[in-house]
């Protein structure tokens, strides 16, 4: 009887994914780059998997492993969690009310995580929420592309159906990638203003002194 296995797709992103491996039983996946197996950038298994006795690495590709059914877990290295301090700043950071109007100025917009070089279609599509910023970094995969005039002519209601429908147009992001990058990207925007507060506090502060 033939087994049949449903491909995994899980990202996990921290502030230094060598200290979150630090100490843990894994084996690091591998990747075929110009005919040859090398280390996958990001890619771990903790489970059991064919390995290379002098690499170290899995002696198959990912895309084979996962083809018999071993699952890959991606540790990314995410550098705006190097700014947050804990857990409650986190959340913090994700509740906060922001002024969306912020999404509106390019200059802004391009310090930002995942949107730094599409500042001006981000401004020129006007978001007001976290679905809208899911969209949009949705609309800047290739696959989706094509929908980013409708979306700035009509607004994000008149993509809702088909930004998350899977086409053939070329590599789209899923909608859970999307969110979860678009609540880091609220996260990243919070930072920001929080610092250029804390810097205009600090400014007003010195100027008051050498007064």
């Amino acid at each position: 009887m033939n087994r049949i296995y449903r491909r995994g797709d899980i990202d996990i992103d921290f502030a230094s994914r060598d200290k979150a491996l630090s100490g843990m039983n894994y084996v690091p996946a591998s990747i075929i780059k110009d005919g040859k197996i090398t280390k996958h950038n990001t890619g771990v298994y903790f489970h059991d998997v064919p390995q290379d006795p002098i690499t170290g690495l899995c002696s198959i590709d990912y895309e084979s492993a996962e083809n018999r059914g071993f699952f890959k877990i991606d540790f990314l290295n995410v550098g705006v969690y190097e700014q947050v301090r804990d857990e409650t700043h986190l959340l913090e950071l994700m509740h906060k009310t922001i002024d969306w109007s912020v999404f509106r100025n390019p200059a802004f917009v391009s310090k930002l995580f995942h949107l730094g070089n599409y500042g001006d279609l981000t401004a020129r599509l006007k978001p007001t929420s976290i679905e809208h910023l899911a969209m949009i970094l949705a609309l800047i995969r290739p696959g989706k592309r094509h929908l980013q005039g409708q979306c700035e002519r009509y607004g994000f209601d008149s993509i809702r159906n088909e930004i998350w429908t899977k086409g053939d147009a070329g590599y789209e992001f899923k909608k859970a990638h999307a969110v979860s990058y678009a609540m880091l990207v609220y996260v990243h925007a919070n930072l920001l203003l929080d610092q250029t507060v804390n810097s205009a506090i600090v400014t007003e502060h010195q100027q008051g002194i050498s007064a």
